[in-house]
């Protein structure tokens, strides 16, 4: 939470930075005389949009143009008041709808529409609004992208680090619930894992944030070849999360059925906790892959013991599913495909 909060805070400033900017420009430079819209839509593209400022400063535009014409073209047909801002905002809302526009597009023509349909305007008017808005989106980019932008690979760390403690620390508590047969433990620790899962998505905008800059900033794109690293092993560590919540559940049951545990089954899966903690603090963090890789290596020969001294159906899947975390994790590091699943014992194809 606390690092969640202090790249926030950075966001905070990018907004303030980006009102202040928009209503000079606007008010100042360009004389306009709604000079309130451009900082109201450049605080809403940063706030509203952290990892996708340009398609949201595109939305809103899009929006604000809807939004005016359909009030417009009402007011100067049958009139201008308050009892006629209802049919306005429903009309401007149904024309963003039939252009397929995205929530943002409908909600920046309702709120135009609802603006500007109850005074009797004219075409300036509409102008106006169009030109504020169009300042204020592209000074937000500006702000986000060249005078202000995120530190991307600062950005990736914070919002990575708790879900994979989270998933690790996970592990280990599960491995140490098989261990000791403790079913109540092993079931906490699914259940944690289970809400961690469904949590991460949650760090997913501030990571395409920091994607986006990295490409978009001058001042950041050095860092694009690290964060292709987390690109990569993203897409790796998403597939590795989901099969070791199945070893986890799989690992419960073992429990509850009373089935032999020999010593390697939970080794295995404390050591792909220790892997997943390693990929991030040194393979991720510009590192050598040398360690994870051990690590995982070291799990899959953990599996291979248990397997040779007995295990029945649960464990069997276990063991399963520890392969292909481990593979996972192994194509994390920068494995190929075919080579992590031969290391792991699966399928060329798995």
């Amino acid at each position: 939470m606390y690092e969640r909060l202090r790249t926030y805070l950075i966001v905070a400033a990018q907004a303030g930075l980006a009102a202040e900017l928009s209503w000079f420009i606007t008010r100042d430079v360009l004389h306009n005389a709604e000079p309130l819209f451009a900082p109201a839509v450049a605080v809403g593209t940063i706030a509203g949009a952290i990892g996708n400022r340009i398609r949201r400063t595109l939305e809103v535009i899009a929006g604000v143009i809807v939004g005016a014409v359909v009030a417009h073209l009402i007011t100067r047909t049958i009139g201008a008041g308050p009892a006629l801002t209802g049919v306005v905002v429903a009309v401007a809302i149904s024309a963003a709808v039939a252009v397929r526009g995205t929530g943002a597009v409908t909600a920046q023509a309702g709120g135009t529409a609802l603006l500007l349909g109850s005074v009797a305007q004219g075409p300036d008017l509409v102008v106006s609004k169009t030109e504020s808005a169009v300042v204020g989106g592209v000074v937000a980019i500006a702000v986000a992208y060249l005078i202000l932008p995120l530190n991307p690979m600062r950005v990736a760390h914070r919002t990575v680090r708790p879900t994979v403690d989270a998933f690790a620390r996970e592990l280990t508590a599960s491995a140490d619930a098989l261990t000791h047969r403790d079913l109540q433990q092993a079931e906490d620790a699914l259940q944690r894992f289970s809400a961690a899962w469904e949590q991460r998505q949650k760090t997913s905008e501030l990571v395409e944030a920091a994607q986006q800059v990295v490409v978009l900033s001058p001042w950041r794109r050095r860092r694009l070849g690290m964060l292709r690293r987390y690109q990569h092993a993203a897409e790796h560590l998403e597939d590795a999360y989901s099969s070791a919540c199945e070893m986890l559940q799989w690992a419960t049951a073992t429990i509850r059925a009373g089935e032999p545990v020999p010593a390697g089954l939970p080794a295995s899966i404390e050591h792909l906790g220790q892997a997943l903690r390693l990929l991030y603090r040194d393979f991720l963090a510009g590192g050598e892959p040398d360690p994870p890789r051990a690590r995982a290596q070291q799990a899959i020969k953990d599996v291979n013991e248990a397997c040779a001294e007995g295990v029945e159906f649960s464990g069997t899947v276990v063991a399963t599913r520890v392969r292909a975390v481990a593979s996972d994790l192994l194509q994390a590091s920068g494995l190929p495909q075919a080579e992590a699943n031969k290391q792991a014992g699966l399928k060329a194809d798995v």
